[in-house]
């Protein structure tokens, strides 16, 4: 439950005087809905006035606060017709006032002639005029103390700055004085304010670094505490130890040996299983680095103790994969595997339930379906969940609900992420990487070709059709739009239908699921030779044949997400090409060097590394589509350089000053309920 002491920051923002329905409209576009919002909508930036006694041409370009009086009205005849006030300084020096579309009413009420007023606005030269467009007149009683800094903040239609601004003033007085959470030596050592303090010199100064560091601190402090609850809330627990005989593993016939990477990793995790404590692990591994076989392994851990296994899939067509991956990779072994989705109905559904109620199903494979209410498992000891970006803690929760004890637990992803990101979105597990290919993998030849060779690409398709290979052809859109140039799925489609006929297959996320593994299911048979697509294809698609992708207007996407598009081929034995279709016009220097980037590497990590410093963490991790939290405050660059302090702070606070119980961790709680990262704590106690 919310402290009482912070009930005023989380007050909807009609509470402030003068929001009423019509100015909430605009704040809700701009996701302010409570005062706090308010608090945390930071300036993105300035504007520096000057204050002149007399207006020169040396300050043309500056905003300007001057003293100046009217002289004429200058009004045209037509409504539409700019209003000029001419206007001198107190040198005599002369500037045209300038109110376009009429105004002329406004400019005889604010600029009456003979009459002194202070106004502010960038100083322009227009022919041989000074001139200034739309200048503010600045109120009699705040002319001699209107800030020489004024804050630019985020607007949306219906909201000016000045509005914004004087709510966000009515928000800080609303603002109570917090105990201070960060270790004191640490705020000394930094030279940071307090949180309040903090709040208000960011609004009064937005080039205040000090204040704005310290915000940033806070949202990471609070986030990496709250990983740090986590996993000493799940370190507490009591699970069930896992500690296999081998024999189920010894009579696995591999075709290949496991990479040094895939030993290692199979190797923290059988530690971890043999714990008491319930295993709390992420799998990173970039696309093909056997993830799979790792899962598998610790599966297999898992029934030689007698236990069962689930794995979690965030996708029917990837949940059915598995199934068939792991089917195939277990013939022989005396292990029984079954897969449940939500739309297996009937006698399938009822059959599996009563094996998995009985113990007869080792592993279950399947999506979202395998933690609903109806599936009860006999011994759940181990749960694996691939593409973990794609779940968030509440889901990891509710499958570990499904065991009496706590059942360890393995995510998987197959986006490569960088340091920084995975200490903040994963400090509470501990971390494997697999970055080795297994042999055979073969690398992916990259190429980058104007869009004005299209019909170049399209023979070299048709040649690799007419030789019994399949390709991808990746569009960003679904359908034309009046605002955009970009190539769509569904025009790209027909025109290729056009040449290639009935091979070609179309799949995209406005489809339904059934529709979309429909023709996924087409593809991977090899009844659709091409399948044109817009990114659903990203994650998980397993066609070895695929052998050849294109992606259209490339310089367009992140890196990380080019690279796990290339991913989907280069799964089989034979040579695969990548052809990235760029704009014919010539592009901007960092488009050039993503691109190039992703000619010379095929490392996911270094791509995701540079991913991360031009493009932000919500688009590396899909948290701006999976509703995961991201950092409000916090730039990338900021996480970067204080994500390391934060979680060495945090973990000091769990594990020395006696966690949210001391003085410095009741303080704590409150940084935990400001930026909501108190949620997954309260799962984990039951609160």
């Amino acid at each position: 439950m919310r402290p009482e002491l912070l009930n005023p920051l989380f007050a909807e923002v009609e509470a402030l005087k003068g929001v009423g329905t019509a100015l909430a409209k605009p704040l809700a576009r701009l996701g302010l809905a409570r005062v706090i919002d308010l608090l945390f909508h930071l300036p993105s930036g300035w504007i520096d006035r000057k204050r002149v006694a007399a207006l020169d041409q040396a300050d043309v370009g500056q905003v300007v606060i001057a003293r100046v009086t009217p002289t004429d009205h200058r009004f045209g005849r037509s409504p539409r017709a700019p209003s000029r006030v001419v206007a001198s300084d107190a040198e005599g020096n002369m500037v045209a006032l300038v109110f376009f579309g009429g105004g002329s009413g406004y400019a005889r009420k604010l600029l009456p002639l003979g009459e002194a007023v202070t106004i502010s606005g960038k100083l322009e030269q227009y022919d041989q005029w000074l001139q200034i467009v739309h200048p503010e007149v600045i109120a009699p009683d705040q002319a001699d103390t209107l800030a020489a800094r004024e804050a630019v903040y985020p607007l949306s239609e219906g909201m000016s700055a000045k509005r914004l601004a004087a709510l966000i003033a009515q928000g800080l007085e609303r603002a109570p004085p917090l105990p201070e959470w960060i270790e004191p030596s640490l705020q000394q050592t930094r030279g940071w304010p307090g949180w309040r303090e903090a709040l208000a010199r960011i609004h009064a100064d937005p080039a205040d670094a000090k204040a704005r560091e310290r915000l940033a601190y806070d949202e990471i402090f609070a986030n990496q505490l709250a990983l740090q609850l986590v996993r000493a809330s799940s370190r507490r627990r009591r699970g069930q130890p896992l500690a296999g005989d081998g024999r189920l593993r010894d009579a696995l016939k591999l075709p290949y040996s496991p990479t040094g990477a895939q030993r290692r990793a199979i190797g923290e995790i059988e530690g971890d299983l043999a714990q008491s404590a319930p295993m709390l692990r992420l799998l990173q591994g970039d696309v093909g680095a056997g993830k799979t076989l790792v899962a598998l392994m610790a599966l297999l851990v898992a029934a030689e103790a007698g236990a069962q296994g689930a794995l979690l899939a965030p996708t029917e067509i990837l949940a059915r994969q598995h199934y068939d991956t792991l089917s195939r990779m277990l013939a022989g072994v005396p292990v029984t595997v079954a897969v449940l989705t939500g739309r297996d109905k009937g006698g399938v559904r009822e059959s599996t339930l009563m094996g998995l109620a009985d113990g007869s199903i080792d592993i279950l494979v399947g999506t979202h379906a395998i933690f609903q209410e109806a599936v009860r498992y006999r011994r759940l000891g181990l749960a694996v969940i691939d593409e973990q970006h794609r779940f968030g803690v509440a889901q990891r929760l509710l499958l570990a609900e499904k065991a009496e004890r706590p059942p360890h637990l393995l995510a998987m992803t197959a986006t490569p992420i960088p340091r920084t990101l995975t200490l903040s979105h994963y400090g509470e597990m501990d971390v494997s990487r697999l970055d080795e290919m297994p042999p055979g993998r073969q690398p992916i030849e990259t190429r980058v070709i104007a869009d004005d060779r299209l019909g170049e690409v399209i023979e070299s398709v048709g040649r690799h059709l007419g030789g019994g290979g399949q390709a991808y052809w990746v569009c960003p859109l679904v359908e034309e739009s009046a605002v955009s140039d970009l190539a769509a799925a569904d025009a790209r489609a027909a025109e290729l239908r056009a040449r290639f006929g009935d091979k070609v297959g179309l799949v995209h996320g406005r489809m339904k699921p059934a529709e979309k593994d429909a023709v996924m299911a087409g593809f991977q048979q090899g009844r659709i030779a091409l399948l044109v697509a817009t990114t659903v294809i990203e994650v998980g698609v397993d066609v070895p044949n695929a052998t050849l992708m294109v992606i259209e207007h490339a310089d367009r996407f992140g890196l990380a997400q080019l690279h796990q598009l290339r991913g989907r081929v280069g799964r089989g034995e034979g040579r695969s090409v990548c052809l990235l279709l760029r704009s014919s016009v010539p592009l901007g220097e960092t488009a050039r060097a993503r691109l190039a980037l992703l000619r010379e590497s095929n490392d996911g990590f270094r791509i995701a590394e540079e991913d991360l410093r031009l493009r932000g963490s919500g688009e590396i991790l899909g948290t701006r589509q999976s509703g995961e939290a991201a950092f409000r405050l916090a730039t990338p660059e900021q996480v970067g350089t204080l994500i390391d302090a934060a979680t060495q702070d945090a973990r000091l606070l769990v594990d020395r000053d006696g966690g949210l119980e001391g003085a410095r961790g009741q303080a704590a709680r409150l940084a935990l309920y400001l930026f909501e990262r108190d949620a997954a704590v309260a799962l984990l106690r039951g609160g």
